[in-house]
Formats: structure tokens, sequence, C-alpha cells
């Protein structure tokens, strides 16, 4: 994860309409799904527009940048997307190995305490570890049911998202100020924004799939009850490899191991033990255990071609911003919050979140944490963190939710339909209230 920050420190400029590449990527995640449904069921046809639109932009970086460049798109690809990936599927292949059976009643409260537990879990093993676990039993849970739909929707803000803001595990933005300084105790003081934001949604929720369960139809809530069984958990084992990926996220790096530091490519060394522990969830965990658990590679696979074209295509984005934000006037908490949070939710929120961390250094504020101020850190965090709940491709997890839940029959909501339908009405207005009271205060 350590290339973002060589982003930051390359020289090179290049022009705004660089980011079209980057644009026309969003707008085939956005579009296609709605006009070419069929076209875009295939991961390869998602292949095809990743490289469609990477390859050239890759080159003309190249040609445009020279060695610079060059460095740029391998620390992109190598040190950004090759580790991002590997720290997916990893906790992708090992949660998918975990399989809870029995089936308890879909009521309300039920679904509302097991998102309030995912909203902890998130901190501890990660908004995306958390997903996986949580995201096929709560889909079994609730497979009786009539309108589920919208507890998906909530799954990726709670679980997948807002939940991961307590301690550097919990989201790969804030384990990137973790590296840059920020100590890991230092993101318990973000528990009021945590608490606040998480607390606010599980009500919300509760009360609409209340709604939802007085609407559901008497027989299917008959079957519900008749259906119940006792709640087991089948591979347990892979509890042991998660938490390796845990230790391995948390104390292999640079801040413990000084030998990490020597040579670029050292700085890989943290995903060995990674892979390490996906291997030995493929070797030890049984198949049958992964054909009740209803496993398939391809919602993983739809990750890393789509998110291919992303980190290749936000490359000149990236290095625009880094170099023309100042012209923007971003020099507050607010507008910190503010971009951030913008940007987070159409680019991956971790290069975002390192983009606006080297502007806030590039200020030349009082250095109190991590080398800025630490209201400008806060803002950076909570943001980051956050407003990747407002679109599927603002944080990682959000599209394997919605993978895993399509590949299970529930139908969720196109690209925009999410944001008209849920995020803007909900999420955005709950943010906005976060920055004036724990932001502008």
């Amino acid at each position: 994860m350590a290339g973002t920050e060589e982003i930051a420190q390359v020289g090179l400029d290049l022009p705004l309409y660089g980011v079209i590449p980057f644009i026309l990527m969003l707008l085939s995640i956005a579009i296609l799904p709605i006009f070419a449904h069929h076209f875009w069921e295939s991961n390869k046809n998602k292949l095809i527009v990743a490289l469609v639109l990477g390859i050239p932009t890759a080159v003309w970086i190249i040609v445009i940048g020279g060695s610079q460049g060059l460095e740029l798109l391998e620390h992109s690809v190598i040190f950004d997307y090759i580790p991002f990936i590997i720290l997916l599927g990893s906790l992708f292949v090992i949660s998918g190995g975990i399989f809870v059976s029995g089936n308890i009643q879909a009521k309300p409260i039920t679904n509302t305490i097991i998102l309030a537990i995912g909203a902890v879990l998130a901190s501890f093993m990660g908004t995306t570890g958390a997903a996986m676990l949580l995201i096929r039993p709560i889909i079994n849970i609730n497979k009786e049911r009539k309108y589920k739909q919208h507890t998906l929707l909530f799954f990726i803000a709670i679980v997948a998202n807002c939940g991961g803001l307590l301690t550097p595990l919990g989201d790969p933005p804030l384990l990137m100020m973790y590296l840059r300084g920020a100590p890991f105790e230092w993101f318990f003081k973000l528990v009021p924004e945590w608490l606040f934001v998480n607390a606010i949604l599980l009500i919300i929720y509760f009360i609409f799939d209340t709604i939802k369960w007085k609407k559901e139809p008497e027989d299917l809530k008959i079957l519900d009850l008749t259906q119940k069984e006792p709640i087991r958990v089948h591979g347990k084992l892979n509890f042991v490899w998660l938490v390796g990926v845990v230790l391995s996220i948390a104390f292999l790096n640079p801040v413990y191991f000084d030998f990490i530091k020597m040579g670029t490519f050292s700085q890989l060394i943290q995903n060995i033990p990674i892979v390490a522990m996906l291997i030995l969830s493929l070797i030890f965990t049984k198949q049958e255990t992964r054909k009740q658990n209803h496993f398939s590679w391809e919602p993983i696979l739809e990750v890393v071609y789509l998110f291919l074209g992303i980190f290749i295509t936000m490359v000149p984005c990236l290095v625009y911003l880094e170099k023309h934000a100042v012209e923007l006037g971003v020099t507050s908490p607010s507008l910190f919050y503010h971009f951030t949070g913008a940007l987070s939710s159409f680019l991956d929120n971790t290069p975002t979140a390192v983009t606006f961390h080297s502007l806030a250094l590039g200020l030349k504020l009082p250095a109190e944490v991590a080398g800025i101020p630490e209201i400008f850190l806060k803002a950076i965090c909570v943001s980051a963190v956050f407003f990747g709940s407002v679109t599927y491709i603002g944080n990682g997890p959000n599209f394997m939710v919605k993978a895993i839940a399509e590949n299970s029959g529930i139908k969720t909501p196109h690209f925009f339909a999410y944001m008209y339908m849920f995020s803007l009405p909900i999420l955005v207005p709950l943010f906005i209230i976060v920055e004036f009271l724990f932001i502008l205060h």
C-alpha cells in the first residue's frame, strides 16, 4: 500500500483531459448494467472494458511521463492494486469457508442485531472481513422474506463501511494514516462519530424493516417461523486464518520491522502470510462447506477486473488532484471533509485519503498527529470511511456484497438507483450532520 504515497511524491504533472478514461470507466459501471444488462452480466466483458480503457491510458502515461510515468503505473498496479486484491481475495476466500447453518426468524430485531454485530466486527477484522463473514448468514436468514433489498443496502452502509472507523484494521484509509504516523490508539478518539452514525443508521433500519415486516405476506411469515433451525458454525478453522490476515495487516509493517524498509519490493512482504492464509483455507476447508455456502469465484473476479481498470485510469486523476488541489482553496477542515467525501464516493477511498493527507502536509500547518493538525486528520478519516458507502465503487466490499447478493438471487439497485433511493436521501444528510457536530465544533 505504500505505492500511493509514491504517487504523491512524483513531480510529474498530467493534463486535465487525462481523467477522461477514468470518467468513462465510472460511466461504464454506472450505465452498462442499465442499458446493456446482458452484456454486463459477463465478467469477461467487464475485463474487456477495463483493458480497453486501461491499456491506452497506461501507454499514454508512459509516453507523456517517461520513466516517471512508468513509476506511477508500477506503484499503482504493483503496490496498490495487487495488495488490494490479495487482501480482498483472502478475506473473501477465508470467510467463504465459514458456513453458518440454521435459520432463525428474520424479524426486524434479529436483522438489526446482526447489523450491530457487523458494525463492531468491522473495526477489528476490517469492513471486508466482517462483510464477507456476515453477508451469507443474513441472506440465508432472510431468504423466506419478500422484502429484503433494503437489508442489503443498510448492510453495505453499516458493515461494509461505517462500522470500520475505530481502528486502522477497520478500513484501508485508516491503515494508511496509521502507517503515516497516527498512533493505533488515536483512532479510538473517533468513537463518538462511529457511535452516532451507526446508531442512527440502526434505528432508521429497525423502523424501516418493521414497516416492511408488517407488509410481509402471512404465509411467508409462517414459513419463516416453521423453517427455524439451531445456528451452527462450520469451517471454524478459518477463524484462525482470518486472525492471521488481521495480524499481518496490523503488525507486519515498517512501524515494527525495519527490514521491511530494505528495498522497494520488500514492501510487499506483508502479502506473503496473507496469501499463505488463503492457501491454507483452500486446503483445509471441506468443499462441502463451501458448496453449502454457495461459494463462487464470480464476485471476486468482478472486483479483480473492474478495479484493474479503476486503479490504472485513476492515476492521472490522482496526479492532477495532487498538483492542483491547492488551487481549489482546500485549506479548512470543512473543505477537507467535503472534498475527501466527494472523491471517496467515486474513487476508491484509500488513494483519496492519502492524497488529501499529502495536501494537508503541503499546507505546513502544526504537526499534531501524522504530521498534520488533528482536526484535519479527523476530517480525512471520518469522511473517507463514511462516504465510501455513497456508491458501489467507494469501497471494495460494496461491489462484493452486491455481487454475492445477486448471485443468491436478490435483485439490487443499479448504480444510480442505489444513490437516489438510498445514499442521497439517507446517508448524505446524516454525514452532513456529522460535519456540523464533530468537524465544525
